[in-house]
């Protein structure tokens, strides 16, 4: 069980549809694909989706650490020695979603070697999720429209609602005519990606006080701490700490600071192992979590969906799991699907993917 290799295979994707939010915007999908190889000649994979607005990476900045730092530190080291092998990374600051992605691809080869699912390593809750679906930036009329056609294609019934753009009333507007057009019987909740001041979100949370909303995320700045708390204290719905709370030791400062009351666990920056961290933290201090998106493909999703399953707290809400649906194509040789509004984990030993060669020789970067 001992790593030989670490293989960072760059690809590109594009997006059927450009997904735009207060911090950015997408249009292919420029993700890394990590393999780890074992002497026993198992390999594990994951997907790493860098975002360089939110975290300072790139795809060339993940190829690279993982290539030139990385790879040499952890070769050698048993697929047991998890925290050897965190210990060896964290001596290099930043690049979570490096990390992340060979976390994930050795708790992968971990699960194939023993023929297990990583769901079952992790916690074996349940084997499937309620799917939440993201909305970017449009007018109000598209996302209204492309709403209905998750609702009515794959069953899909929660939705988070970018919002953070300026004037607040773009924002607003969208999320009424949603609630309008859909009705009271679906979730809806608006994450700001740190997009409006905390007097704007006071504001847009008063204006949208009628409509029932589930949550609020990241609506302003994480380092604007005085107004942020205050923030806090005005709303009366969950606000869910993101980017501002990647780590156990995050979570800790913002909730215990009054800066959050609920936090957004993603895989694709945390991996298995802190991802587990940071849920065990917020199972202790009673905080509501979310499964949150990275705007994965469906080898991201597919490692959100083993996470989440895993455990009782994080299967609970809808997980941000259907996005790789706006992608015009994907690594893996059998789709994803998503059915009545449920995304289901994969049978089989580790997570259960398999990449058809043909589609990643075609859409790799490196030769």
């Amino acid at each position: 069980m001992k790593i030989t290799q670490v293989e960072a295979i760059p690809f590109a994707i594009p997006y059927r549809k450009p997904l735009r939010f207060a911090s950015g915007e997408v249009h292919t999908a420029e993700h890394v694909l990590v393999r780890v190889h074992t002497d026993d000649g198992i390999v594990g994979v994951a997907e790493a989706p860098p975002r360089p607005f939110t975290y300072g990476e790139t795809q060339a900045s993940i190829v690279a650490v993982l290539e030139q730092l990385f790879a040499p530190q952890v070769v050698g080291l048993s697929l047991l020695e998890r925290e050897e092998l965190h210990a060896r990374l964290g001596r290099t600051v930043g690049n979570p979603v490096a990390k992340a992605a060979l976390d994930m691809a050795v708790w992968d080869a971990l699960g194939r070697t023993l023929d297990v699912g990583v769901t079952e390593l992790l916690g074996g809750y349940t084997d499937r999720m309620r799917v939440c679906h993201m909305l970017g930036f449009d007018e109000p009329a598209a996302m209204v429209d492309e709403a209905q056609r998750m609702r009515d294609t794959h069953g899909i019934t929660t939705f988070k609602v970018k919002v953070g753009r300026r004037p607040v009333a773009l924002d607003t507007a969208v999320v009424r005519a949603l609630r309008e057009n859909l009705g009271e019987d679906v979730e809806l909740y608006v994450d700001g990606n740190r997009g409006w001041t905390a007097s704007e979100s006071a504001r847009a949370m008063r204006e949208m006080a009628d409509l029932g909303l589930l949550f609020a995320e990241e609506l302003c700045p994480a380092d604007d701490v005085l107004g942020r708390r205050w923030l806090v204290s005005q709303v009366d719905v969950p606000f869910i700490a993101d980017e501002s709370a990647v780590t156990a030791a995050d979570v800790t400062r913002e909730v215990l600071g009054g800066s959050a009351t609920a936090i957004s666990i993603k895989v694709a920056r945390t991996g298995f192992t802190h991802s587990q961290r940071v849920h065990h933290l917020a199972e202790g201090l009673g905080l509501e979590v979310v499964l949150g998106n990275q705007i994965d493909g469906q080898l991201g999703s597919l490692c959100s969906v083993a996470f989440g399953a895993a455990f009782r707290l994080t299967s609970r809400r809808a997980g941000e799991l259907s996005n790789f649906l706006d992608l015009s194509d994907d690594l893996l040789a059998e789709p994803l699907e998503i059915s009545d509004g449920e995304l289901v984990i994969r049978p089989g030993a580790g997570l259960g993917a398999e990449l058809d060669p043909g589609k990643l020789a075609h859409y790799r970067q490196d030769q």
